[in-house]
């Protein structure tokens, strides 16, 4: 019987998984190198989509000691993010969030008087001498020699950038916000495909710029356009990492919250982290 594969692939989301790495990775606190492994592996808790780098302890130049005494395993049941029909942990969800037994850690890269970076060591027999990080508690991160934003790269996860000639319409409440036939399209399974649009054939006198910021691991820092009284619609890359260059500047809208009209067929919004506000 055959499988489609993006299902086998969402069928582990309920597993403790992970995955050696062959990169070098440095985690950095003040100016210091707090770790540096080449032996870390990529660890993906249960229902987590985004991975966290875990290191051999004895790869961190700190204190690593068990946490004081609190609740280290906690499941958030439902009401949180979903893909598909499926609840998930995406990164807005904080790294305190476990879904699988262990022992919380307190690793003390600033001394043993300054508040500790918090560590997680998973009953897992694979895993028993490593110590999964909280990514966003480190100042700077490095994989070999170049920086690492948003949260670990996943070697299964890539973007694909598509030159295209579909005939894309934005509409929302009834009014036209873009329409362009020269889109790039950009696939990231399991996201929806991206429709990414020169900003000439966006009506950006319909759009206000917004202040939300955020990262991606793959594609860099994205800037947010508004529509009122909807909230953010829509988004762009100025400077995008290397293997997003293509899109710099060209603007993005939320499957999940416009009415997307591709070749005069509309597309049902996606239910994805993003549909959630």
């Amino acid at each position: 019987m055959s499988v489609r594969v993006r299902d086998l692939f969402m069928q582990e989301l309920g597993d403790l998984r992970y995955e050696p790495i062959e990169k070098r990775i440095r985690g950095m606190i003040a100016g210091r190198p707090v770790l540096d492994s080449t032996r870390a592996m990529l660890v993906w808790e249960p229902k987590r989509v985004v991975p966290s780098y875990a290191v051999p302890i004895e790869d961190i130049a700190a204190s690593v000691i068990p946490a004081p005494a609190r609740e280290s395993f906690s499941d958030p049941g439902g009401g949180g993010p979903m893909l598909g029909n499926r609840p998930v942990l995406d990164p807005s969800v904080p790294f305190s969030v476990h879904t699988a037994p262990g022992e919380a850690l307190s690793v003390y890269a600033r001394g043993e008087d300054e508040e500790p970076v918090a560590g997680f060591r998973v009953t897992d027999s694979a895993l028993s001498d490593y110590a999964i990080l909280d990514f966003d508690a480190f100042d700077a991160w490095c994989e070999e020699d170049e920086p690492n934003i948003g949260h670990p790269r996943d070697p299964f996860h890539r973007i694909e950038i598509v030159h295209s000639s579909r005939h894309v319409r934005v509409e929302l409440d009834g009014a036209v916000l873009a329409e362009s036939a020269t889109p790039y399209l950009l696939f990231e399974p399991p996201l929806p495909v991206r429709y990414y649009l020169p900003p000439g054939d966006v009506r950006l006198d319909r759009l206000a710029p917004s202040e939300t910021t955020t990262i991606c691991a793959y594609k860099g820092h994205a800037s947010y356009w508004s529509h009122e009284p909807r909230g953010d619609v829509a988004w762009t890359y100025e400077e995008p990492l290397r293997e997003a260059k293509e899109i710099t500047g060209r603007i993005a809208f939320f499957n999940e919250h416009v009415d997307l009209v591709i070749d005069g067929t509309a597309l049902a919004r996606p239910v994805t982290p993003w549909s959630r506000r």
